[in-house]
C-alpha cells in the first residue's frame, strides 16, 4: 500500500525547515541550469551574473564536467579518508594544477570547502614557523569557520562568535608603511590576492611585491587567498599572477569544483610534507579529494585552461565597464569580470537587485560593502548577453537616479 506523505508548499517548507542565512532569502525555485542561464519551476529563465557568487566560472553544468562525473559515479565514490588510497581522480587534479600554478607549488591538499582550505592554510604556516602570530588585512574576508573567521575583518560578523583565535593583527591592505608590522614573530600573512567582500578592491603591485619582500625577509609564510579571484575571475587562471609574486601557499575554493564543494592549498612539498608527522595527521579530512569531485574539478580546470581566451575575456570586461559608466554609479572597481560598483545605500543596491532579478537577470551584492552591487558572470558569458544585461541594468539606473530627485 503507498505512503502518502504531508508536505508544505516548497517555499514554506524552505523557509521552516532549511536553516536560514538572511532574513531575505532569493527564494527562486530551480528547476534546471544550463550554461549561463538558470529556470525556475514556473518556467522562467535567468541570467546567472554572479556566477553563483564565483562558483560557476565556465557555466552551469559544463559538458566536459558533466561527462567527467558520470564516468567517475560508474567507477566507485568514496572509498577512503584523505591520503591513504590512490586515486586517479586526485592526480589528475594535481596534474591540471600543474598546468596552471608555479612548479614550485608542486604540492596539493584536497578538502571540502575554501573555509576549509583557509584553515589548513594558517595551521601550516604555524608548523612551519613555529610561531604563532598571524596578520591578516582590514577589509578581508576568508570564510566563516572560527579559524578563516578570526582572520576576516568585518566586526559585525564576529563578536558573537568571540573568543576567535588569539594572536591576530590586522593591517590596511594595499599599505607599504603598515608592512613593518611584520616581524619574526609573524608565522604567515594571510591575504586575498584581489579583495572581494571588501567591494573589488585590486592591490598596487609595488604593494604586493613589497609585501612578498618583506615576508621572505623575516621567514613569514605569504598565503594567499584565491577562493574568489581565482580560476580565471580576473582574467588569468590565478589573480596573483597579476603583480609578479611567488607565493608559499594559494588557498583555492569555489570555482575549482566546476559546481562541486571543494578547497585546497597548494605549497612546497617541503611544507607540505611537515602535516604528516610529529604529530602524524597534522591535518586531516574524510571527504577531502572525494573522487567525485576531483574529477569535476579536472575536467572544469582543463576546459577553462584549453576553451578560454583570455583576450576575449577582457574584451567582455570592457563591454560591462561600458555600461556601467552611469550617473548614478559613483565609482566603479573592476578586475576581469569582477565587479562592484557604488550606489548611495543598500537600499539602492536592493531594489535594483530587485529590479533585474524581475526581467530575469541575477546580481547580487556584498556582505561588508552594503552600498555596491555586484556583477561576477561566467567566462562562458557571451557578448549578447551582456548587451542585454546592459540594458536592463543602465534602465534600472535610470530609475534609481528620478527615485533620488
Amino acid at each position: 500500500m503507498p505512503i502518502f506523505v504531508f508536505r508544505m508548499d516548497s517555499k514554506n517548507y524552505f523557509i521552516n525547515h532549511l536553516a536560514q542565512t538572511s532574513p531575505f532569502p532569493i527564494g527562486i525555485e530551480v528547476q534546471s541550469a544550463e550554461g549561463n542561464w538558470i529556470t525556475d519551476t514556473s518556467g522562467k529563465r535567468y541570467l546567472d551574473f554572479i556566477s553563483g557568487v564565483g562558483v560557476t566560472n565556465m557555466g552551469h553544468r559544463h559538458p566536459k564536467v558533466v561527462e567527467a562525473i558520470h564516468a567517475q559515479a560508474e567507477k566507485y565514490l568514496h572509498v577512503m579518508v584523505y591520503g591513504e588510497f590512490i586515486q586517479q581522480p586526485l592526480h589528475d587534479l594535481a596534474e591540471e594544477l600543474q598546468h596552471i600554478l608555479p612548479k614550485y607549488l608542486d604540492n596539493y591538499y584536497f578538502v571540502n570547502s575554501g573555509a576549509e582550505a583557509t584553515e589548513a592554510a594558517l595551521k601550516l604556516a604555524k608548523r612551519v614557523t613555529g610561531r604563532s602570530e598571524l596578520v591578516a588585512m582590514k577589509g578581508a574576508y576568508h570564510g566563516n569557520t572560527h579559524g578563516a573567521l578570526s582572520v576576516s575583518a568585518n566586526e559585525k560578523k564576529k563578536y558573537r562568535f568571540r573568543p576567535l583565535l588569539p594572536d591576530v593583527r590586522f593591517l590596511k591592505y594595499n599599505s607599504i608603511p603598515d608592512l613593518d608590522q611584520i616581524t619574526e614573530r609573524t608565522a604567515g600573512v594571510i591575504l586575498e590576492s584581489v579583495q572581494g567582500d571588501a567591494g573589488v578592491i585590486v592591490p598596487s603591485t609595488e604593494y604586493m611585491q613589497a609585501l612578498a619582500a618583506k615576508c621572505k625577509s623575516v621567514g613569514a609564510l605569504l598565503m594567499v587567498d584565491e577562493i574568489q579571484c581565482g580560476m580565471g575571475r580576473t582574467g588569468k587562471p590565478f589573480a596573483f599572477s597579476h603583480f609578479g609574486i611567488e607565493p608559499d601557499v594559494i588557498i583555492m575554493g569555489k570555482a575549482l569544483g566546476g559546481g562541486l564543494p571543494i578547497g585546497a592549498i597548494a605549497a612546497p612539498k617541503k611544507h607540505m610534507e611537515l602535516f604528516s608527522h610529529d604529530p602524524i595527521l597534522g591535518h586531516i579530512t574524510t571527504f577531502g579529494g572525494n573522487p567525485l569531485i576531483c574529477a569535476s574539478a579536472a575536467a572544469f580546470l582543463k576546459a577553462m585552461r584549453t576553451e578560454i581566451d583570455w583576450n576575449e575575456v577582457e574584451e567582455k570586461s570592457e563591454l560591462i565597464t561600458q555600461f556601467l559608466n552611469h550617473e548614478a554609479i559613483s565609482e566603479v572597481r573592476k578586475i576581469g569580470l569582477m565587479y562592484a560598483a557604488d550606489l548611495q545605500s543598500f537600499d539602492e543596491v536592493k531594489w535594483l537587485f530587485d529590479f533585474c532579478l524581475e526581467r530575469g537577470l541575477i546580481t547580487f551584492w556584498f556582505l561588508s560593502t552594503d552600498y555596491a552591487f555586484r556583477l561576477a558572470p561566467p567566462l562562458t558569458v557571451t557578448k549578447e548577453e551582456i548587451e542585454w544585461t546592459g540594458k536592463i541594468i543602465r534602465e534600472g539606473l535610470d530609475q534609481i537616479l528620478s527615485r533620488r530627485t
